[in-house]
């Protein structure tokens, strides 16, 4: 999960973790989520759309860019949900849009409808 804000990074591992049963890996920009990748090679991508240096859309780019996970799906995190802008993060590959503020109780099952959707198993 990729967020700027410190507060959203901690309020989203809450939810995924203790309400969705998820393992949590957290980063709050392009070179500690990078990283995370590499290292952990995660199932799914929660990525913040606005970021300090490299946006959300490019940081996606470079994780499609390294071996291995160029199929690693993304879900991003946006305030600006308009339909227009989630259909341009949907064509840059993202395989949805969570929009921001989120519903704690609910982002565990958002996060595992929009995977079903893409035919990606969470359990």
């Amino acid at each position: 999960m990729v967020d700027d804000d410190p507060d959203i990074r901690r309020i989203a591992a809450l939810s995924l973790g203790r309400i969705g049963g998820f393992l949590v890996s957290l980063a709050s920009c392009a070179e500690e989520a990078l990283a995370e990748v590499h290292r952990d090679r995660p199932d799914l991508v929660l990525l913040d759309v606005t970021l300090p240096g490299t946006d959300g859309p490019g940081i996606m780019a470079a994780i499609h860019a390294i071996p291995g996970a160029q199929a690693l799906p993304v879900i991003f995190f946006t305030a600006t949900s308009s339909d227009a802008e989630v259909d341009r993060l949907r064509s840059l590959g993202a395989i949805g849009v969570v929009p921001k503020p989120f519903e704690v109780a609910d982002l565990p099952r958002r996060v595992r409808a929009i995977a079903a959707q893409a035919g990606i198993g969470l359990d």
